[in-house]
């Protein structure tokens, strides 16, 4: 997708520039759905057997096209619509940091790495069963992506990893100082669990240990920038929290997860506007469902529809009398 097709895309310039960039991302990904091949050969009545085929067509355009919508995105927003072209000599995710500004090649590193652990790492998550879901109606791969972004940009999905960040400089702000102490900081998790909040990037749904893609990026921080006050706190948050949520004794997986660490690193080269992270989460992420998808029209996967019961089937599943949750 060259420059000029999305600047004289009307749907580029119609949302305002205080739209959230989840709102634009997803509305340039329903902008392209006109160019799906999927949507074009299902009616021609194409056989089912074939389905695939485009589907996978219009996966690898879209993959290939992400990187230039946001960047775009993050160039309108933020940087006084000054884009960038792409550089044909660039990796995906090279390519991604050069059109958002970014030369520093430990950047490139950190997007080779961000695009490769944010990519969908088991299926039940909300993005992740929710293009699969729309995909089950026979949506094509631009509309399932869509509605499965929609779902990452919830603040319960995609959103965390700008709400620990925005939790860390509040902490900064109401302690003043930007180097906290691990007294200090468990000082503030204990305010913020006694106001009934929780601690952002810590807990997940299915992890039982400290999330390997935490780990991966810590590792990262420690070999390009093991002097960053903030990622610092990073790692003092997570020798401190831990134990604190293990003492509630309720909490199932005290440790933190992939976004707990994720928005450090990229504050450190100057992303500051935490706003677009979910964006960066999004294009990664289509790595993995966008190839489930696919799978899930070469195995011919029916429509999902969950199983209705009635109250009456409830009670008597209670009562032992039923077997429809068996």
């Amino acid at each position: 997708m060259c420059l000029p097709l999305l600047m004289h895309c009307p749907l580029a310039h119609a949302l305002p520039i205080s739209a959230h960039p989840m709102t634009m991302f997803v509305t340039g990904v329903m902008a392209l759905q006109t160019e799906s091949n999927f949507a074009k050969e299902y009616s021609k009545g194409i056989s089912k057997s074939d389905y695939w085929n485009p589907a996978f067509d219009d996966t690898m355009d879209l993959i290939a096209r992400l990187p230039r919508i946001a960047a775009y995105i993050y160039r309108r927003k933020y940087k006084n619509s000054e884009h960038i072209q792409p550089n044909g000599l660039l990796d995906w995710a090279g390519n991604l940091a050069h059109m958002m500004g970014f030369e520093d090649e430990s950047f490139k590193e950190l997007m080779r790495l961000y695009m490769t652990i944010h990519a969908d790492h088991e299926g039940g998550n909300v993005s992740a069963h929710t293009t699969h879901l729309v995909g089950s109606a026979l949506s094509d791969p631009f509309l399932s992506y869509a509605a499965g972004m929609n779902g990452l940009a919830g603040p319960l999905h995609g959103l965390a990893n700008q709400e620990v960040i925005k939790w860390i400089y509040e902490m900064q702000e109401q302690l003043g100082t930007d180097e906290p102490t691990r007294e200090q900081i468990a000082g503030y998790v204990q305010k913020t669990l006694s106001d009934g909040k929780v601690v952002p990037g810590y807990g997940h749904a299915v992890l039982r240990k400290t999330d390997p893609r935490f780990t991966a990026q810590m590792e990262f921080g420690k070999k390009h920038m093991p002097d960053d006050k903030l990622v610092n706190t990073v790692w003092n948050i997570y020798d401190t929290v831990p134990p604190i949520l293990q003492s509630l004794g309720k909490i199932k997986n005290p440790w933190p997860n992939v976004d707990a660490h994720s928005g450090a690193l990229l504050v450190h080269y100057g992303m500051v506007e935490y706003e677009f992270y979910t964006v960066l989460f999004a294009v990664s992420r289509a790595l993995g469902v966008m190839a489930s998808l696919c799978w899930d029209r070469v195995l011919g996967f029916p429509l999902e529809r969950p199983k209705s019961v009635t109250t009456e089937s409830v009670k008597l599943w209670l009562e032992g009398k039923d077997e429809i949750w068996e």
